[in-house]
């Protein structure tokens, strides 16, 4: 580039730089080419490369919370290994000391893991709503993922008082329920999802971002009514395998494999990637994968012990109605979706000592600590790029 930048003529200045570019490129390829041949004839060489030359990405070079991790800070993050679904530690990374055992032997997921038998599996159910006022686009998504869950259920939240997510909570947990999801909706877009754990949870609130419907991925397969296998990449700190587990809890404990369908939750950057696929084995060494659908992204916002909480809109000797199914047009109305999961506490605010219990066919949720937090995303939290928290 030199030697041309001292030519004065515009179109010959061109010439000697496409033409000097073009050798510089043939060389690099031809260097290239005899690493090739010389790494075949010495695989140690190759190796050796590999090694040495590590590049420097946001995922290997993350900052290390020695409070939350339960894997070894010096090992890597990353887990490209299949995890076993009965499993929620992932056998690419060290195992976790004696205090992380403890937390996953005590946590509120341990009931489900110890009373699950590979010998007679027991699928989940799963209940499935939207928030109050959904329009087409959320049951669409609520469809797509109800063929997900083996167990999954979805049913049309009513409108009106006496159907808050505490409520539904409660009436899902007596009728053996064992996980709610709640698809919301913002200005007729899914934007976020709310998972509880059932009967006295904990709750976690996810963004919806991305969203791709089956319809949607070119040359997509068709869904079985197989349980699915289900891959967590990258759950390695505390908060992390509490998500994981959470999220296992909606899988059978032992996948039917002739289907070959296999769900992915892949954690990079605090992002959840959902992808479902089926394989195909092509070889011994090598699987061919058609996507299934659908496709979003999650990202946790926050992490509550318990339930959620509802506040009493009835006066003294009055009930709630029961539970219902909205058998009606979903409401097509421009007004915005307002997010029930972030007036929680504004509701908690309005419990009452002393009001009667509701009906037998609606169970209240408990009153006490439901609004405590295990764990709320703050933008001071995030200190650097390389900080992440699952």
């Amino acid at each position: 580039m030199g030697r041309s930048s001292k030519i004065r003529n515009k179109l010959k200045r061109e010439d000697v730089y496409h033409a000097s570019k073009k050798r510089r490129t043939q060389e690099k390829l031809k260097k290239r080419l005899e690493q090739v041949e010389e790494e075949k004839k010495d695989p140690a060489k190759k190796q050796k490369r590999l090694a040495e030359n590590i590049p420097r990405t946001l995922d290997n070079t993350r900052e290390f919370d020695p409070s939350l991790l339960t894997a070894n800070p010096a090992a890597s993050t990353s887990a490209n290994a299949p995890v076993d679904p009965s499993s929620s530690i992932s056998p690419s990374v060290p195992q976790p000391d004696s205090e992380a055992l403890f937390d996953v032997s005590t946590d509120p997921f341990a009931p489900y893991f110890s009373s699950s038998s590979t010998d007679s599996p027991v699928t989940p159910k799963v209940l499935i709503t939207t928030s109050q006022r959904a329009t087409r686009v959320s049951y669409e998504f609520c469809e797509e993922i109800v063929g997900v869950f083996p167990g999954a259920e979805f049913v049309r939240r009513k409108k009106g008082q006496g159907f808050e997510i505490g409520k539904i909570a409660g009436w899902a947990a007596k009728r053996g329920y064992g996980s709610l999801i709640v698809v919301n909706e913002d200005r007729k877009k899914p934007n976020a999802i709310t998972i509880v754990h059932l009967p006295a949870g904990p709750t976690a609130y996810f963004k919806l971002s991305s969203i791709q419907l089956t319809k949607e991925i070119y040359g997509h397969a068709r869904a079985t009514a197989h349980a699915p296998e289900l891959v967590l990449n990258n759950f390695v700190t505390r908060l992390g395998h509490t998500v994981g587990r959470m999220f296992q809890t909606l899988f059978p404990p032992l996948p039917e494999f002739q289907g070959r369908q296999v769900v992915t939750l892949h954690n990079q950057r605090d992002f959840l990637f959902f992808r479902r696929h089926r394989y195909a084995f092509r070889s011994t060494e090598k699987a061919a994968l058609q996507e299934i659908g659908p496709r979003f992204t999650l990202k946790l916002r926050w992490l509550k012990k318990g339930v959620p909480s509802v506040g009493s809109a009835f006066g003294a000797g009055e009930h709630p109605p029961a539970l219902a199914v909205d058998v009606g047009e979903e409401a097509e109305g421009d007004e915005p979706e307002r997010d029930e999961t972030r007036d929680g506490e504004a509701e908690a605010a309005g419990v009452q000592a002393g009001v009667k219990r509701a009906p037998s066919d609606v169970v209240d949720p408990p009153k006490g600590g439901l609004d405590e937090y295990e764990w709320m995303w703050k933008p001071e939290l995030e200190t650097s790029r390389r900080t992440f928290f699952l």
